[in-house]
């Protein structure tokens, strides 16, 4: 069902009419697809979370891994995962663009988000102690969401890349990386006023 699913993506740049035109169209019953998932948006989530699942396989298989510091597993996650995603960008921008209600978007996104948020939790990302239990707990929920944000912001930056062999998003991906470290370990800001640079050298470029 799910390989049916991607072939009509694919083919027809978004989601089928109906649950019943879809499974009608396959020899299926309805209540077939039921079965499985609630809707179309729920199908999409195990879809796009198979990137994820890719990435964590790949990185898991490598030795060296698990020497790296938490900066470094990030950034390793983020060139192998959108090393998959330019691999089969044709069915991610499909998956990313096709939606009109955002509701619909951040569901489909639902399984990778908690996946990605469990993985960054993993990774220990040393910043600075809050005096309170409770401050401490809140802060790093909120690295975990900020890791998640500049995941989007990425994955934006990635799907309006017209580069060559999507460079500019490698680049894009070392400097924001580098910049949010040092914002949460209060490291020297020079990397963010780095990626500022970038960011506005790449708008004014494209504008021009």
């Amino acid at each position: 069902m799910m390989e049916a699913y991607t072939k009509h993506l694919l083919n027809e740049g978004g989601a089928p009419k109906s649950v019943f035109a879809f499974t009608h169209a396959n020899g299926w019953k309805e209540s077939d697809f039921y079965k499985n998932y609630s809707d179309f948006s729920a199908i999409e989530s195990e879809l796009f979370f198979e990137f994820f699942e890719q990435t964590d396989s790949l990185l898991s298989k490598d030795k060296s891994f698990e020497t790296f510091d938490a900066q470094n597993k990030l950034l390793s996650f983020y060139y192998t995962f959108f090393e998959i995603l330019s691999a089969n960008r044709s069915l991610a921008l499909v998956l990313l663009n096709h939606h009109n209600s955002k509701i619909d978007s951040i569901k489909m996104l639902g399984k990778t988000h908690v996946h990605f948020k469990m993985m960054v939790r993993g990774l220990d990302i040393q910043t600075i102690k809050m005096p309170h239990e409770k401050l401490e707990a809140l802060k790093d929920k909120g690295v975990e969401e900020a890791a998640w944000g500049q995941l989007l912001l990425t994955m934006k930056f990635w799907m309006d890349d017209t580069s060559s062999n999507f460079e500019k998003t490698d680049i894009y991906i070392e400097k924001a990386l580098r910049a949010g470290f040092d914002i949460i370990q209060t490291s020297p800001l020079q990397s963010v006023v780095d990626l500022g640079k970038f960011l506005f050298k790449e708008k004014v470029q494209n504008k021009g």
